[in-house]
């Protein structure tokens, strides 16, 4: 947004759009250029640009910045199509009871507003909006199209999901979720005069407007110079002939398990494919982290195009090894064994004269993790493959990762995804996909593997309460003494969690993206300094 090429050659494009605007009318979004920039929507009817609507309400919180770019638009708009009164705004827009769309609806007497949007997902979030889209469709006794983009964008998803709402809060139709999708439905804005005049509370907010001297939106209609198309109706029946079906979201996602792995699927595949890569490279463990990545990997990519690296040292387990190649061949994706044992020999010899003891310590665990990370590291330069780590947000939460080893990669896909849900999405897969994750993946203790007998639990709580503590410190902003007085968690448990949090935040800060899927993911969505001396 900081680039004058970027914006002139945004409204560049703008005017190639517009000349598609041939008996239709286009709204399009962009970057406005009037001494300062705007995010805005080009309204384009007859190969013109009849008007430009600048958006007015500028988010500045989680993962947007919307404030440090754009200046806030302060005109509203409705537009007379043939003989409807259509209101536009953007995104953010409609999320306010008192913004655009009420102005527009009420004081201006739109019948449908069209909100074009880029909602970035979250689980919950798609019925979060839908209650918002249904108040906002109530109180301004209006028809609403949300448009919602549809896609990845580094650690953002764009879960679609765009919908027709009546005037009685009712979705009458739906896009599919997670993918591109086209509707065509065909609405009775007639319906919308009728339900206005049996609605007292629709009069009284606009006799409000108007005692509070609200400036009204400026009315623009959409005249066509070919006249040959004014009044005539469209080919499509009442009730949308094209419409989709379904208006339940539960007939299109089953759960939130199957909605979530849509996500990670979608934005692992957007992540490589819009990047320039068409394959990736995953390590496999034997453990359930490196299974669901891959089975992630494979849905987006095509099996064909997923290779996993088994790297066995003299600690790892027979039935890892055997649990990694099963898993391939149920995923049908490449595996290639390399044993790391002679070079992390070659490690100790180099560095005995230098090391304290012959004990394996956090050091020497450490270079068995780095000797991993080069393999993939290089295969990834050799054959261009991008390399998926593998590591999830308990782990990365509290440091259990090693720098330079397992979290060497160009993605992370499950980085938000919690132990306890990484579990729960393996079995929702199996249910779905008949088994396809060795079982007995899903049923050892995770362990690392880079020491005898280790076990996670030997230097974490139990992921159950792990993930809670982590949850309540990290996305629910709770301090210590309501995590212990009135959540019931363990004193030093969560004394110690939240140390482990903050400290290693220099870690999390050199890792690659991960998908975000909770409210609030590590990176821009939580900005926390790396070098601060609070202490809870």
């Amino acid at each position: 947004m900081l680039k004058p090429a970027f914006t002139d050659k945004n409204l560049e494009y703008i005017e190639k759009i517009k000349l598609l605007a041939d008996k239709i009318t286009v709204i399009c979004g962009f970057v406005n250029k009037e001494n300062e920039i705007f995010n805005s929507a080009a309204i384009m009817h007859d190969k013109r640009i009849f008007s430009i609507y600048n958006k007015q309400y500028l988010p500045n919180y989680s993962v947007f910045d919307e404030e440090r770019y754009f200046q806030k638009g302060t005109r509203n708009k409705i537009f007379k199509i043939k003989n409807s009164l259509v209101g536009v705004n953007i995104c953010e827009d409609i999320y306010y009871s008192e913004g655009p769309a009420k102005i527009q609806a009420i004081y201006g007497g739109a019948q449908l507003i069209i909100n074009i949007s880029a909602s970035p997902y979250h689980a919950g979030k798609i019925f979060e909006r839908e209650k918002m889209l249904h108040t906002r469709s109530t109180d301004c006794r209006a028809f609403i199209a949300y448009a919602n983009l549809v896609g990845g964008q580094d650690e953002l998803v764009f879960d679609g999901n765009s919908l027709i709402i009546d005037a009685n809060g009712e979705i009458l139709a739906r896009c599919k979720p997670f993918e591109e999708d086209q509707l065509i439905y065909d609405v009775d804005l007639e319906e919308v005069e009728s339900i206005r005049l049996k609605d007292t509370r629709y009069k009284n907010q606009r006799l409000e407007l108007s005692r509070k001297n609200a400036e009204p939106p400026e009315l623009i209609e959409l005249t066509a110079k070919n006249s040959d198309t004014a009044g005539k109706k469209s080919p499509l029946n009442k009730k949308g002939t094209y419409a989709l079906a379904c208006v339940n979201y539960k007939d299109l996602i089953s759960c939130e398990d199957e909605e979530i792995l849509k996500a990670l699927v979608l934005g692992t595949r957007d992540y490589l494919h819009k990047n320039g890569f068409k394959k990736a490279v995953i390590g496999l463990s034997g453990g359930v982290d490196s299974a669901l990545t891959a089975v992630i990997a494979s849905m987006a990519l095509g099996s064909e195009n997923v290779t996993g690296i088994l790297m066995p040292s003299r600690f790892s387990s027979k039935s890892s090894v055997n649990d990694s190649l099963e898993l391939a061949k149920n995923i049908k994706i490449n595996s290639i064994k390399i044993p790391i044992s002679d070079t992390y020999d070659s490690y100790l010899e180099m560095l005995k004269n230098i090391f304290k003891s012959d004990k394996i310590n956090l050091t020497k665990e450490n270079i068995q993790a780095r000797i991993r990370g080069n393999i993939l590291m290089a295969l990834s330069n050799e054959f261009g493959w991008l390399v998926l780590a593998t590591g999830n947000k308990s782990e990365t939460s509290v440091g259990y990762c090693t720098l330079y080893g397992d979290m060497a990669g160009g993605l992370s896909p499950i980085k938000d995804i919690y132990k306890t849900k990484v579990y729960s999405l393996c079995e929702f897969i199996n249910k779905k996909y008949n088994n396809i994750i060795p079982e007995n993946i899903l049923i050892k203790a995770p362990s690392a593997e880079l020491m005898p007998n280790q076990k996670d639990e030997d230097s974490l709580p139990p992921y159950g309460l792990l993930d809670k503590i982590i949850k309540a410190y990290m996305e629910e902003d709770m301090d210590l003494d309501y995590m212990i007085g009135t959540l019931g968690y363990p004193a030093e448990t969560v004394k110690k969690v939240m140390r482990l949090i903050d400290m290693n935040e220099y870690k999390r800060r050199q890792s690659s993206p991960g998908i975000k899927i909770t409210p609030r993911a590590f990176g821009k969505d939580r900005r926390y300094p790396i070098t601060n001396r609070f202490i809870e």
